[in-house]
């Protein structure tokens, strides 16, 4: 189950199954996408926070018990459509959220378990916060499998090579400590300030220009892989496409004003 609201300017998104300590099965992942389509296509959310009800876990990955082996083979399943497949045993795809085009920042506020799929999930936030009792960890070694959807590309890229094989090869977890340590989080905070200091984050967001934000994120995913000067080439596009907006010359005009600008988005 999953819970969504809006607070201010954020979308706070909920993973509500403590009682599996926030596994995901496909009825959960379902709603999770559906919360974010939501969440992306409403003007006055700026910001998304992703969190687990209760203390005691962020996410701990897929829920194995509820994902039996479908009679489905692979063959059949891997050309399906994403809910079909996953119907068919591809429930790894609902996982992967890169097929939403979500350009709203996301922020992961991790507390408790933050494993296997869990840690997945909060590897495409653009922003990962924790309570002091989080662990991460990419467990899948140890039930011979490997991580799905893409957690140990996405690892190698957050943190030093050493870590990130060091975690998936052993499958042990890093505590919030060791996690700040190596830059897979950026702050760590008591449990229950967490929340707090994610809607702080994302009311700071909130306050810049909403289309400047979701160019950031855009180019942050586009330019991952080009060269230097091909980078430069689309951060030029980007910036021409900013430059005569409404919300840059009100910036630039609050600037000089000395006073907080007043963004439309447009």
């Amino acid at each position: 189950m999953i819970n969504y609201r809006i607070i201010n300017s954020a979308g706070l998104i909920t993973i509500n199954r403590p009682q599996a300590k926030n596994a995901l099965d496909i009825d959960t992942l379902t709603q999770l996408r559906e919360s974010l389509i939501s969440a992306r296509d409403n003007k006055l959310i700026k910001a998304i926070i992703l969190t687990g009800e209760g203390e005691d876990s962020f996410c701990a990955g897929a829920d194995l018990k509820a994902s039996t082996n479908s009679t489905t083979s692979y063959a059949e399943a891997i050309f399906q459509e994403t809910n079909q497949a996953a119907l068919n045993g591809l429930y790894i795809r609902l996982i992967d959220l890169s097929d939403i085009k979500l350009y709203k920042p996301i922020i992961a506020a991790i507390n408790g378990y933050c494993l296997g799929g869990g840690l997945e999930l909060a590897l495409q936030a653009d922003i990962r916060i924790a309570s002091k009792n989080a662990l991460f960890g990419l467990p899948e070694s140890k039930v011979a499998s490997i991580p799905a959807i893409s957690g140990l590309h996405r690892l190698l890229k957050a943190i030093p090579p050493a870590y990130a094989m060091k975690m998936a090869l052993t499958g042990k977890p890093v505590n919030s400590q060791k996690a700040t340590e190596i830059g897979l989080i950026t702050d760590v905070y008591e449990q229950e300030a967490l929340l707090t200091e994610a809607l702080k984050i994302a009311e700071e967001i909130a306050a810049n220009g909403p289309l400047a934000i979701q160019a950031l994120k855009k180019l942050a995913t586009l330019t991952a892989h080009l060269s230097d000067s091909d980078a430069q080439h689309l951060t030029e596009l980007y910036w021409g496409i900013l430059r005569d907006t409404e919300d840059r010359v009100e910036g630039r005009k609050a600037f000089a004003e000395k006073r907080l600008p007043i963004y439309k988005g447009r």
